[in-house]
């Protein structure tokens, strides 16, 4: 069950100047998920993560001091545990943040709402770079947040 509604979640346009850009990261594998986690926060993005939709869903609640999901990275593995409304849920939740979707190299992909396809094997660095592209920091922004 889902936590109980905390009012609309901000468009990206209402999001403080001060807070780093959130980026929810939706991964099954934990060390893949922690080394993009750090890198991603070394760069100055809010990221954090779970193994699988349900518990990003609860990630993704709105919060006042972290501002809203800007952008999802989703693992297809996550997709393979996973209900098609959990999906739709998150989408909702994020409203519709952009996604990055990482597909094995050998599995074919489904159509979704996915903003850009990585094929994996794959960089930590290759996914920081393409997070960078569809997500830009102000070079002030720059900067570790830990």
């Amino acid at each position: 069950m889902l936590p109980p509604a905390l009012g609309a979640v901000p468009s990206c346009s209402m999001a403080s100047p001060t807070l780093p850009p959130r980026i929810l990261l939706v991964m099954p594998a934990q060390w893949p998920r922690a080394l993009l986690r750090a890198a991603l926060r070394e760069v100055g993005y809010d990221a954090s993560g779970s193994r699988g939709l349900k518990a990003a869903l609860y990630q993704a609640a709105p919060n006042s001091a972290r501002g809203p999901v800007r952008l999802v990275v989703l693992d297809q593995e996550a997709l393979a545990e996973a209900e098609g409304s959990d999906l739709e849920a998150l989408l909702s939740r994020t409203l519709a943040a952009p996604i990055v979707f990482l597909a094995s190299v050998t599995r074919r992909v489904r159509e979704g709402p996915w903003t850009r396809v990585i094929r994996r094997p794959t960089s930590i660095a290759a996914l920081v770079q393409e997070v960078e592209t569809l997500l830009p920091l102000a070079p002030e922004a720059r900067r570790p947040i830990d």
